[in-house]
C-alpha cells in the first residue's frame, strides 16, 4: 500500500466530512463532524486469495447526488419522503491492474460504505473483509451477544467492560461528547452473506464478520452496505436510512395498495393449542371486530380443512387472515406453491418461521419468499429471523420481522421473564432498523416484573407493520382502559419523534396519526416521575387522554386522567412502569374507534359443487366480484353471475379444491365464500385419503395416519390398540367428529376402531352417521381390542365419525385402516356392520 498519508479523497455534505486515507497502516475512513472525530473505520477486502488493499493504488475518485423517494406502506412513518444523498466512490488499482472501489454515501443522520469490483470478468470469491470501527472515543455500547435469530437480551456496558466476542447488530454505541452511532447493515440479498459484529477488546475495534467466510462473488457491489446512523440519540431514533440504502421498490409492488398495516388478534399465546380450534379463532375474530382491528394470525395448529371458513369468517368483519408456518416447509418450487393455494382461500398473509440462519443459501430462500409473496399479494412476517436491512422499501408487503426476545419467552421460559430494561434498550436498537414483532402487551405473563402500564405502552414504543397483540383478546376486554386504548391505537404512523430518554432509563416514543398523537413511555428502574417535554410536536396546547400506572406495591393496575398540557406533562410511573396517551388539538375528540358490524357474505347457490367426469362445475354466484382458485384450477366468467369451473385433470377421485367466490369489501376487504368442488368417488380409497369437510376435535386437529397425540398437528405416533399396530387412519380425541362427501356414489366402509394406547385407562363411544342417521355405534374400553365394522353406505351423500367420552378424562380413539369402497350410485341406503 502507498505511504502518503494525505487523504485519496474527501466528501462534505450534511454536515460532515467524510475523508479515504492511505499508508503504511492500511486503508481509513474518517468522519469527522466539525473538528470533532465522528467515525475511524478500518477499510480493506480479500477477493480470490488477494488482499486488495494490501498491494493496490489509487486511481481516481468520484462524486454524485443521489436523490430518491419513497411512500412506505408501514414503519415509523409512511409520509411520502423525498431525500439526497451524495455518493463518494474511490476506485483504486490491484497489482493486475484490476479496478476496485468503496463507494460511500453520506446522509444528514449516517455514512455507509460498500465494495465493489465493476468490471470482473469471471466469478471470483470473497475471503475476508477488514472493515472494522475503531472503539477510541466511544465510552458506551447497547448490543445483544450474537445468534442467528437475534433473540438474546440486550444490554448496556461500558466500553471498558465490553468484552471480545460476537454480538448482534445494530449494536448502539455513544461517544464521549455525546455523539451516537449505531452500526447495522442494509441493501442485502441473495448475492450476499449476513454479517455480525465481532469485538476485539484487546485491538479496540469493532469488525463486521460475515456468516460464511467465503461467498461467490460476481461484478457489481460485493457486499451489502455496511451502516453507521450517527448524530443525537433522538436522530438515530428517528432514522430512516437504512431503508433509504436499500433498493427501491420492487417493479412486482409498485402498485401496494393492498398491503395493510394494522393490529392482530393472536391466539397462540394465551392458549398454546387454540390454533387447531376454529371455535376459538372465531371468537378471538369476534373481540377484535369489536376492538376495530385489522387482521388475525392462526398460528401453529391450523389445518386446511376450515381456514376457508375462517377466512370467509372474519372477511365480514373486514378481518384479513394470516398463517403460520416453517421456512422449509415453503423451500423448493413444489413446496412454494402451497403460498398459491393458501392465496386462493382469501389468506392474506404469512407468518413463516425458524429460518436461523444468514449464509447466502438462506438468503436465496429469502429472495423466493419475497418474489412470491409479492407476486401473489401476500404479506409476510418474517420470524426466527434476520434483522430488517431495508426490505419494507424493496418489498412493502414485508410488515415484519421477529429478531427479538419478545414475549413469546414468557411461553418458553418462565423462569426468566423478560426485563424492563432489556425493552427499553428496543426503541435505540433492534426498532430503530424495522417493523419488530416483539407481540406486545401481556399482562397474563408469569413472572411478569414490568407494570401494567409497561406492558400497555409497548403497543405505542414499539413499531411493528401488523402489531400482533400476545395477549388472549378476553384479557384486553377485562381491563376497560386497556380496551378503550387498543380500540384507538392507529393502524399505522405518519411520523414518529422520540420525545425523553436513554437506553438506560427510559423511553417515551410519541407517534401520529391525523392530527392525533399516541404516546407511550416504557422506563426502568425504581418507581419515580417521569416528565413528557412535547416541543417537539408541534404547537399547542393539546387535550390528553393520560393512563399509567396505579402506583400498587405490585405494578399492577391501571389509572386514566385528563388534562390540557401544553410544553410539558408529567406521569408518574411504578417501579419497571410506564403509560401510554393520547393527544388531540385542544378541543379535539380523542375517541373514534367503534365496533365493526358484520357484513353478508356474497350469495351462492350452493357450497358444495360436483365435478363432471371432465372435471368441471358451475357456480352461480350472482353478487360475485371475482372468482378465486387454487393451482392448476380455471375460473371463466360467464353470464349472470355464473362461473364455469375446470379442475386439474390430474385431480384424483374424491378429492377437492376449493373456491372462493369474492364479494363487495368491507373495510377494503372482500366478503368471501369458500364453494368446495369435489370429483367424485371411485373404486376403492383409505379413508385418510380423502378430504374432510369440517371437523371438531377436542385436542388438536384430526391426524392422519397417526393418533391424536397432543394438541399440535402432526404430533401423533403410529396407531396402536391393545398392542397392535396400524398404518393408516384417522386419530382424534373425544368429543370429535369429521365430515367426508360421499355424494352417493359410496358402497361400503371398513375398518376397526379403538382406544389408542396412549390414552391412559378410560371409555368412550365410536359412532358412524351417514346422512345424519346413525349406522353404527360402540362403547370401547382403554386395552380392549379393536372392534371391526363393515357399514353399507349404498346411496348415502355424507359420512361423519363421531366421537363422545364415557368418562371424565379424554379418549384417543383410532379409526383404524378405515376404507371407503365407491361404485355405482344405487339403491336407497342400508345399515348394518
Amino acid at each position: 500500500m502507498v505511504t502518503d498519508t494525505l487523504p485519496l479523497a474527501e466528501l462534505v455534505a450534511s454536515g460532515l466530512r467524510v475523508l479515504v486515507a492511505a499508508n503504511d497502516a492500511g486503508l481509513r475512513l474518517t468522519t469527522l463532524r466539525g473538528s470533532r472525530t465522528v467515525l475511524r473505520i478500518r477499510l480493506g477486502v480479500t477477493v480470490g486469495g488477494r488482499d486488495l488493499a494490501a498491494e493496490s493504488r489509487f486511481v481516481r475518485a468520484s462524486t454524485r447526488s443521489i436523490t430518491e423517494t419513497m411512500t412506505p406502506r408501514s414503519g415509523k412513518s409512511t409520509t411520502p419522503r423525498t431525500w439526497t444523498h451524495e455518493e463518494l466512490t474511490v476506485t483504486l488499482a490491484d497489482a493486475s491492474d484490476r479496478e476496485w472501489c468503496i463507494d460511500v454515501r453520506v446522509a444528514a443522520d449516517g455514512v455507509a460504505l460498500r465494495y465493489g469490483i465493476p468490471d470482473l470478468r469471471e466469478l471470483s470469491t470473497l475471503d475476508g473483509e477488514a472493515t472494522a470501527l475503531e472503539l477510541d472515543g466511544f465510552e458506551r455500547a447497547w448490543l445483544l451477544a450474537y445468534q442467528t435469530w437475534y433473540e438474546t437480551p440486550r444490554f448496556g456496558r461500558d466500553i471498558p467492560h465490553l468484552a471480545s466476542g460476537a454480538y448482534g447488530f445494530p449494536a448502539l454505541l455513544r461517544g464521549r461528547d455525546g455523539e451516537h452511532v449505531l452500526i447495522t447493515e442494509s441493501g442485502i440479498d441473495g448475492r450476499y452473506s449476513g454479517a455480525h459484529a465481532v469485538v476485539d477488546a484487546a485491538e479496540g475495534v469493532l469488525a463486521f464478520q460475515r456468516a460464511d467466510a467465503v461467498t461467490e462473488i460476481a461484478r457489481g457491489a460485493i457486499t451489502p452496505w455496511r451502516v453507521f446512523v450517527v448524530g443525537g440519540i433522538a436522530d438515530v431514533v428517528e432514522s430512516v436510512f437504512v431503508d433509504e440504502l436499500a433498493p427501491a421498490q420492487h417493479r412486482s409492488v409498485q402498485d401496494a395498495g393492498w398491503v395493510r398495516p394494522g393490529r392482530a388478534a393472536w391466539s397462540w399465546w394465551s392458549d398454546f393449542y387454540s390454533g387447531a380450534q376454529v371455535e376459538a379463532q372465531k371468537h378471538f375474530v369476534d373481540v377484535a371486530a369489536r376492538l376495530g382491528w385489522e387482521h388475525l394470525l392462526i398460528d401453529c395448529g391450523w389445518e386446511e380443512t376450515w381456514v376457508p371458513e375462517i377466512v370467509s369468517y372474519a372477511s365480514r368483519f373486514g378481518i384479513q387472515v394470516h398463517l403460520w408456518t416453517v421456512w422449509h416447509d415453503l423451500d423448493g418450487p413444489a413446496k412454494l406453491a402451497r403460498l398459491a393455494l393458501w392465496r386462493s382461500w382469501g389468506v392474506a398473509g404469512i407468518k413463516v418461521d425458524f429460518m436461523e440462519s444468514e449464509s447466502k443459501d438462506r438468503y436465496r430462500w429469502y429472495d423466493s419468499i419475497l418474489q412470491e409473496t409479492a407476486r401473489l399479494g401476500l404479506m409476510v412476517n418474517f420470524h426466527g429471523s434476520v434483522i430488517p436491512r431495508g426490505w419494507a422499501r424493496t418489498w412493502p408487503q414485508v410488515i415484519g420481522y421477529e429478531a427479538v426476545r419478545g414475549s413469546e419467552y414468557y411461553v418458553f421460559y418462565n423462569d426468566t421473564p423478560l426485563t424492563a430494561g432489556h425493552n427499553v434498550i428496543q426503541p435505540f436498537t433492534r426498532n430503530v432498523v424495522g417493523g419488530m414483532d416483539y407481540t406486545p402487551v401481556a399482562f397474563t405473563a408469569p413472572g411478569r416484573s414490568t407494570s401494567d402500564g409497561h406492558e400497555l405502552a409497548l403497543s405505542v414504543a414499539f413499531e411493528c407493520g401488523i402489531t400482533h397483540f400476545a395477549d388472549s383478546v378476553d384479557a384486553y376486554v377485562e381491563r376497560p382502559l386497556v380496551a378503550r386504548f387498543l380500540a384507538e391505537l392507529a393502524p399505522s404512523w405518519e411520523e414518529t419523534r422520540l420525545l425523553a430518554g436513554t437506553p438506560d432509563t427510559e423511553a417515551v416514543v410519541a407517534r401520529r396519526s391525523g392530527d392525533r398523537w399516541f404516546v407511550g413511555g416504557i422506563a426502568t428502574g425504581p418507581a419515580r416521575t417521569v416528565e413528557v417535554p412535547l416541543d417537539r410536536l408541534g404547537g399547542g396546547p393539546f387535550d390528553a387522554w393520560i393512563v399509567g400506572d396505579a402506583r400498587t406495591e405490585d405494578g399492577r393496575g391501571l389509572t386514566e386522567r385528563s388534562a390540557t398540557v401544553e410544553q410539558i406533562f408529567t406521569v408518574p410511573v411504578s417501579r419497571d412502569g410506564g403509560f401510554v396517551a393520547i393527544l388531540t388539538p385542544a378541543g379535539g375528540d380523542a375517541f373514534r374507534a367503534a365496533p365493526v358490524e358484520p357484513a353478508a357474505p356474497p350469495v351462492v347457490s350452493a357450497e358444495l359443487v360436483e365435478l363432471d367426469e371432465d372435471g368441471r362445475a358451475e357456480i352461480v354466484a350472482p353478487d360475485a366480484v371475482s372468482v378465486r382458485v387454487g393451482p392448476g384450477w380455471r375460473a371463466t366468467p360467464r353470464r349472470s353471475g355464473r362461473w364455469d369451473i375446470q379442475a386439474p385433470a390430474d385431480l384424483p377421485p374424491g378429492a377437492l379444491g376449493v373456491v372462493t367466490v369474492e364479494g363487495p369489501a368491507t373495510r377494503g376487504v372482500p366478503t368471501v365464500r369458500p364453494v368446495r368442488a369435489v370429483r367424485p368417488l371411485s373404486g376403492t380409497a383409505p379413508l385418510s385419503s380423502l378430504p374432510m369437510l369440517a371437523f371438531r376435535n377436542e385436542s388438536g386437529p384430526v391426524e392422519r395416519d397417526m393418533s391424536n397425540g397432543g394438541g399440535n398437528p402432526g404430533d401423533g405416533r403410529r396407531m396402536s390398540i391393545a398392542g397392535q399396530e396400524y398404518d393408516t387412519g384417522l386419530g382424534m380425541s373425544s368429543p370429535a367428529e369429521a365430515h367426508f362427501h360421499l355424494g352417493g356414489r359410496g358402497e361400503r366402509f371398513d375398518g376397526v376402531v379403538g382406544i389408542d394406547d396412549e390414552t391412559p385407562a378410560t371409555a368412550a363411544a365410536a359412532i358412524v352417521e351417514a346422512d345424519r342417521t346413525v349406522l353404527f355405534r360402540v362403547d370401547l374400553t382403554a386395552g380392549a381390542p379393536a372392534v371391526p365394522f363393515r357399514i353399507d353406505i349404498t346411496g348415502c351423500r355424507t359420512l361423519t365419525l363421531r366421537t363422545e367420552p364415557s368418562s371424565e378424562s379424554a379418549a384417543h380413539i383410532d379409526w383404524a385402516n378405515p376404507t371407503l369402497t365407491a361404485r355405482t350410485l344405487s339403491c336407497p341406503q342400508q345399515s348394518g356392520h
